[in-house]
């Protein structure tokens, strides 16, 4: 390779094997001194990178090649989140078994990831399905089983009946399978659950200690995903006395305004009900084609059909019309909710749809009068009660109390607290995941089975032919003598949701080889230091691993000790990588393939362009220029240090002039990159502090011998250091030319030197009418008045000025002056 060539290929080639040769990034089984665990949420082996790949590991890597030279030790893992159904569908289309497919498309895509130079210690590599790791699932769910904390029951579903699985609520997209593309169809089916709801409030006040190191968007979704609302349990009696109908309410100030009760289609009401009613069991039917889920539901057009039932109301005791609707969920509460339409929008929409009583019992406190006799739309504030018996005259708040006193006296009600938040069903009826450690015998019934025969291995050799599970239809599998009476039982052919290995495969990191789920490593690496990912894992899946984190906390896996309750101290949620302003889909056709643009500039290249162009929180748009773009600014970084006249010889004692100027804009570059790069993690800005720094040092004249050329020599090492974690290969290449023995991965991050950082003179931004026009220099002590003065009078500023009138000049000081004129 030419000296004065800049050949990434080979240069990156050559730099990669140096440091798999050297096990540059092997970490030790425990931090010797300061820890720092960087990590990336770990992909699915789809077969191939994308950009938003490139975009996520690019920005752990330079945090973790950042925290290395700051003197820590680094945990930066990588592995694969390898169940799930994608695989069956491939091995379906393709004719191979979805284990096959799996490993496969890991063994390519562990190359990419190589070939980017990405910092990972591949010593800890994992993969989800492999009976190593899985094995320890199932033996946190037999720990579970017997806290009370894993139970199975009946539950309503989204069903695929082309993929023949549950499917989550986010899985369905307009009534339909988003795979399939079947209608989907609701049934009751047993399923295992997680009793997440357990950790409710512990996980609410959890967010409260993350607050400033996760986004507050993600925070606030996951308040509002665990729901927590104080409000009262309110029985309604069956006309009938055959029992009572109990709904929760956060308003039981409103309780007078009930004018009829609603109730989930699958309830027991409902269904009883629609034995004698041909109207009620076609609503039903219809009502098994829609996603249960809660938005889903709110966006419907709301149906109902009345029951012919009656209850009474607990206070008045009239009697009010229960009703069938189609936007109530069984598995929220008991499947009932109190309709109230003068003061909530659904109820009244479905009260004017169907002619119910809509009864105004809340005056706004603004309100003089009462409301208008023909209500346009519900009144969902508070606000003093009318109509409401002796209760009249109250505030809502007051009213809540006292209302749910008087429900209390009359057995008919109690204060409580509710949460949106449901136990997490972890069944699934496909193949390609962990089998759920469990045996139905006739006798026994729910049998575990025994520790001591874990892993419940899967079996891998099925030959795929239809969505059907083929645990189902294979009696090696199925049959098995019941642990307890020794009768002939069968498995459980249930397989987990995969958001299960995901829960806490950060904490397998490290301690990938342990002969128990965790050991003593885990405890000093975790928490996770730095955490990135994509923003719409921001519910499901980092809220099951703050729920799975506290659960190896209480099965004794993790101390006890406040500092290891959360699995990630700091969160980063990377923006997407867009094209022609919309995501990159191959069904848009605007796909760019990492690949080729590896082959064509290399990963420095690459890395530099997707970190320079947009902070990491935001959306970036592609841009081809701006990858050429960044490929010349590492040419001119070759050309720069091949072309200096090493070695690099020591500062003078005293500088001149234009070199004390030089080395100033070196130690102000590297204040710049080390703010952006430990505190704001704006490494675009850290990149353009670099670019700025690399044109200021192309520009100096520094024969050998002079002071330049010494400044010139700091400035370039410095440059390679401050560049190392987006364009390492390069770095470590001219580090070789210009630095001192050690590798640049392992030299200590530069420091600014204060005395360097000393002007006498400041160079402040002039706006007019906040608009940039100059940059000029002023003493560094002038005080405002003097600077006011001076900007007014400088030569450069004359025909910003000509024929204006200066209303107000404005002096940040060290920063800008901004004039006013009209």
């Amino acid at each position: 390779m030419s000296e004065n060539s800049y050949q990434p290929q080979s240069l990156e080639s050559t730099i990669q094997q140096r440091w798999e040769r050297e096990n540059a990034f092997r970490a030790p089984n425990h931090p010797e001194g300061e820890k720092y665990y960087a990590l990336a949420m770990f992909p699915y082996p789809s077969g191939q990178l994308h950009m938003g790949h490139v975009r996520n590991y690019s920005i752990v890597d330079a945090i973790a090649r950042y925290q290395r030279m700051r003197g820590k030790t680094v945990l930066h893992p990588m592995g694969w989140d390898a169940f799930g159904l994608p695989a069956e569908n491939a091995a379906l289309k393709n004719g191979s078994a979805p284990a096959d497919w799996t490993f496969s498309n890991i063994e390519h895509m562990r190359g990419q990831l190589k070939r980017l130079g990405l910092s990972y210690d591949w010593s800890r590599e994992i993969a989800t399905c492999t009976p190593d790791y899985y094995r320890w699932e199932q033996w946190l769910f037999l720990q579970l089983w017997k806290k009370g904390l894993v139970y199975q029951k009946l539950s309503t579903v989204n069903w695929d009946p082309v993929d023949q699985t549950v499917l989550a609520n986010e899985q369905v997209v307009d009534g339909r399978g988003w795979r399939s593309g079947a209608l989907v169809e609701r049934r009751e089916i047993r399923q295992w659950f997680l009793r997440i709801s357990a950790y409710a409030d512990e996980l609410l006040d959890g967010l409260d200690t993350l607050q400033g190191q996760w986004p507050d968007q993600v925070l606030t979704m996951q308040r509002n995903w665990i729901g927590r609302s104080e409000g009262a349990e309110i029985h309604f009696p069956l006309a009938d006395g055959s029992g009572v109908i109990k709904v929760f309410s956060t308003r039981p100030d409103t309780l007078f305004g009930a004018t009829y009760l609603a109730v989930a289609a699958e309830h027991p009401l409902a269904l009883q009900a629609a034995e004698s009613s041909g109207e009620i069991a076609h609503f039903i039917e219809r009502c098994k084609h829609v996603a249960v889920s809660e938005a889903t539901m709110e966006s419907q057009e709301k149906e109902g059909v009345p029951l012919g039932i009656q209850v009474r109301h607990p206070l008045t005791d009239e009697l009010l019309p229960v009703w069938a609707a189609n936007f109530v969920l069984l598995g929220y509460g008991e499947g009932a909710v109190m309709s109230v339409p003068a003061h909530d929008q659904r109820d009244f929409e479905f009260a004017r749809k169907y002619e119910l009583p809509i009864r105004i019992v809340i005056r706004a406190e603004q309100e003089e009068r009462e409301s208008a006799a023909d209500p346009q739309a519900a009144l969902t504030t508070p606000g003093c009660l009318v109509h409401s018996a002796n209760f009249d005259g109250l505030d809502s708040q007051t009213a809540k109390t006292a209302i749910t006193e008087a429900l209390a006296a009359k057995d008919l009600g109690k204060k409580t607290i509710n949460y949106r938040l449901r136990d997490w069903g972890i069944s699934r009826q496909r193949y390609w995941g962990n089998p759920i450690p469990m045996i139905h015998c006739p006798h026994c019934g729910v049998v575990p089975v025994p520790e001591a025969d874990l892993p419940v291995v899967l079996p891998t050799h099925y030959q795929l032919h239809d969505p059907r599970s083929p645990l189902l239809d294979d009696p090696e599998f199925l049959q098995v003598d019941c642990p307890q009476c020794g009768a002939a039982a069968q498995r459980e052919t249930d397989t987990m949701d995969t958001f299960v290995e995901s829960s806490w495969y950060y904490a397998r990191f490290a301690c990938p080889d342990a002969t128990q789920m965790l050991d003593s490593r885990a405890t000093d690496w975790l928490p996770v230091d730095q955490y990135v990912g994509g923003v719409e894992h921001a519910v499901l899946h980092l809220l099951y691993a703050r729920f799975f984190n506290r659960l190896l906390r209480d099965v004794g896996l993790l101390p006890n000790d406040g500092k290891h309750d959360e699995p990630f101290r700091r969160l980063l949620t990377q923006g997407m990588v867009l094209k022609d302003g919309s995501k990159m889909s191959k069904s848009k056709g605007n796909t760019v393939d990492p690949q080729a643009i590896l082959d064509r500039y290399g990963a420095d290249t690459a890395r530099l362009f997707i970190l320079f162009a947009a902070p990491p929180e935001q959306s970036l748009e592609w841009s081809d220029s701006a990858v050429e773009g960044a490929y010349r600014f590492l040419q001119r970084i070759w050309r720069l240090v091949q072309d200096y006249h090493g070695p690099v010889p020591p500062l003078p004692q005293a500088l001149r002039d234009t070199a004390r100027d030089l080395r100033r804009a070196v130690h102000q570059c590297i204040e710049r990159v080390t703010l952006n790069m430990e505190d704001r993690q704006h490494f675009n800005v850290a990149i353009a502090a670099c670019m700025e720094l690399s044109n200021q040092l192309a520009k100096a004249e520094a024969t050998p011998g002079s002071d330049e050329h010494a400044v010139l020599g700091e400035g370039l090492r410095a440059l390679l250091l401050l560049l190392s974690p987006f364009a390492p290969h390069l770095s470590e290449a001219l580090w070789d030319k210009i630095g001192d023995s050690k590798a640049i991965l392992n030299h200590p991050w530069p420091e600014a030197d204060p005395e360097a950082l000393h002007s006498d003179t400041v160079t402040l931004v002039i706006q007019v009418n906040g608009k940039l026009r100059e940059r000029l220099d002023f003493p560094a002590a002038s005080p405002p008045q003097e600077l006011e003065s001076a900007v007014l009078v400088h030569p450069e500023m004359a025909r910003h000025l000509e024929g204006k009138t200066v209303r107000k000049v404005i002096v940040v000081p060290g920063r800008l002056i901004n004039i006013v004129v009209a």
